[in-house]
């Protein structure tokens, strides 16, 4: 199979491995690109540069992505779906049921299924991160990167007021997925989160190059990540260093790098194990979770008519989606800030996994965007499925 356009296309958006050009005009340092079909890799490569600072090094196939929202889709949800598909939690049920002092302040009708589609009302991000550093440095002097910061995001989240009535307006919400992690611990006992992660998702699955980086166990116990396989992601302004092996978002990072809407590193291969399994789930070939509660995840929530949101998964949108032009309208992805991307094609039994670092080392290039879709396309036209 002739894969050279979809060479072409990442070649001409990622940086040089040598001595050339700016990086500013580049829409990433580097990617990984990797193609599977009904389990069987058709096309797994890295182009450019794992990193530029603090020296430029080369990406390969096995370079670990700080995937940002991709851990929405991969933990958060599975997870949900987990407790569904054991009849431990009813979607639809008020969380005030479940959450103690939860429901106040118009929150009283927000559901875990409103959450999962980001229609519960809440906003889309706020910057708690700030507080809990202005804490850090007063009267709560070690809360920063810690359990205890955990609990205070949780409790603010508690105290706030929703933008919007629940199920009637469509916001993308790190805040309701914040919110979806407590809701995880406090059904699975109290467990947390990344506990749950490894023994739900990432062991059964054998995903050996994917899990959280937990900042209170670097700050214990003196563990450092290996950066030498990491992708480094922005020169934060906020943290004044650059962010490699710990969590690129500010509120995870505050978390101790432990959330339920970021802070999951991996690679493209062990994104596709995912979604084989998954893709093996949705036809009633795998008991990793159960056929009907994955098909009902996977497609449109219908609550508010104009949203492409599934429950946790998006679904293509019917002008300017990611997934490009060629995708059946029976697929699923989902985006990470980060630069990364996974979609899958549920008829073609298609996953196509992107992982760049478009934020090294500033977050302001905005080109990923474009180059999204554009590889979608040339993905598809390879394939054969360009019409």
């Amino acid at each position: 199979m002739d894969w050279s356009q979809v060479e072409a296309c990442l070649e001409g958006a990622v940086v040089v491995t040598g001595e050339g050009k700016s990086p500013s005009r580049e829409t990433a340092p580097g990617a990984v690109l990797l193609v599977g079909r009904a389990g069987e890799v058709l096309f797994h490569k890295a182009f450019g540069c794992r990193s530029l600072l603090p020296e430029k090094s080369v990406a390969e196939p096995n370079t670990v992505y700080d995937i940002a929202s991709l851990t929405k889709a991969v933990v958060t949800t599975t997870l949900i779906m987990k407790l569904v598909e054991h009849g431990k939690l009813e979607l639809d049920a008020r969380l005030s049921r479940i959450l103690q002092t939860f429901g106040t302040l118009g929150k009283e009708q927000i559901t875990a299924r409103q959450l999962l589609a980001h229609c519960s009302g809440l906003s889309a991000h706020e910057t708690f991160y700030k507080q809990i550093a202005k804490s850090d440095a007063t009267d709560k002097a070690g809360i920063l990167k810690s359990r205890g910061a955990t609990e205070v995001i949780y409790n603010e989240i508690f105290r706030m007021r929703p933008e919007n009535p629940a199920g009637k307006v469509t916001k993308y919400s790190d805040v309701g997925f914040i919110l979806l992690g407590n809701l995880l611990e406090v059904m699975n006992g109290g467990k947390q989160l990344n506990r749950l992660a490894v023994e739900q998702v990432f062991a059964p699955l054998k995903l050996r190059s994917t899990g959280y980086i937990d900042l209170t166990k670097i700050r214990r116990r003196g563990v450092t990540p290996v950066t030498d396989v990491i992708a480094p992601t922005n020169n934060c302004p906020w943290r004044k260093s650059l962010i490699c092996g710990q969590v690129q978002d500010e509120n995870a990072w505050a978390m101790g790098g432990v959330a339920a809407h970021a802070g999951v590193f991996s690679t493209a291969q062990d994104l596709h194990l995912f979604a084989t399994e998954m893709l093996r789930c949705y036809r009633g070939e795998s008991g990793f979770v159960d056929r009907d509660v994955v098909r009902l995840f996977w497609q449109k929530d219908g609550a508010v008519s104009s949203s492409s949101w599934g429950l946790g998964w998006d679904t293509p949108s019917t002008e300017g989606s990611s997934s490009g032009r060629f995708l059946s309208p029976n697929s699923v992805g989902h985006l990470g800030y980060t630069g990364c991307s996974i979609w899958i094609d549920l008829e073609r039994e298609l996953d196509v996994i992107l992982l760049t670092n478009r934020v090294h080392p500033s977050a302001e290039n905005q080109l990923i965007k474009q180059l999204r879709p554009a590889v979608h396309d040339r993905v598809l036209e390879t394939l054969g499925f360009g019409s």
